[in-house]
């Protein structure tokens, strides 16, 4: 059985995805990235677009919600990686209030428990991570248990899926010895 993460596991990797983000130079937001449609600004934008919405949606906001149907990529200031860093906080917050992890929340996904939802979001932070890393040439220093964890959560929920509803490429082969983060990249489709 693969264990609920810890707030300290989501924790860390959202840090780390944001130390990333927060590296990026002003001539690097338009590079490409392992995401064939996304350059590093749009997907910067997802991940926090991502966070603002699981964040509302900890607090007991619907998708539909007015509060997080505006999800844009900057901040009032044009700045992403600040309101990247905006919304990791408010994402922690939000996760750390009382009862909030045990509440079913609205995600684009569905309908799912907060647990489900904090393996997707832990997930979203390794591999978008990953992806800034290597469309900027830096290192991801991700926690490897943790990459494992969600290594093992997503074979066991991509294996639940047919193949036309996978949200991502298929799987690339990756060598069985290569590092955690690139095996789980490697699974949604990136190739290390």
């Amino acid at each position: 059985m693969i264990p609920t993460p810890s707030l300290d596991q989501l924790s860390e990797a959202a840090e780390e995805a944001d130390r990333l983000v927060a590296a990026v130079r002003p001539g690097e937001w338009d590079a490409p990235t392992p995401c064939a449609d996304w350059d590093v600004r749009a997907l910067v934008g997802h991940l926090t677009g991502g966070n603002r919405h699981l964040a509302a949606a900890l607090r007991g906001g619907a998708a539909g919600d007015a509060r997080i149907a505006d999800i844009s990529a900057e901040g009032d200031d044009g700045d992403a990686a600040a309101a990247h860093r905006a919304s990791v906080d408010d994402l922690l917050a939000a996760s750390r209030a009382p009862g909030a992890l045990e509440r079913t929340v609205s995600i684009p996904f569905g309908t799912v428990p907060a647990a489900l939802a904090l393996h997707l979001r832990l997930t979203e932070f390794l591999v978008h991570g990953w992806d800034v890393a290597r469309a900027t040439g830096r290192p991801a220093r991700f926690p490897e248990p943790v990459v494992e964890q969600e290594l093992a959560f997503g074979r066991a929920a991509l294996a639940q899926l047919p193949p036309e509803r996978r949200p991502f490429a298929p799987s690339q082969p990756v060598r069985d010895d290569a590092p955690a983060i690139d095996r789980l990249a490697a699974l949604l489709g990136r190739r290390p």
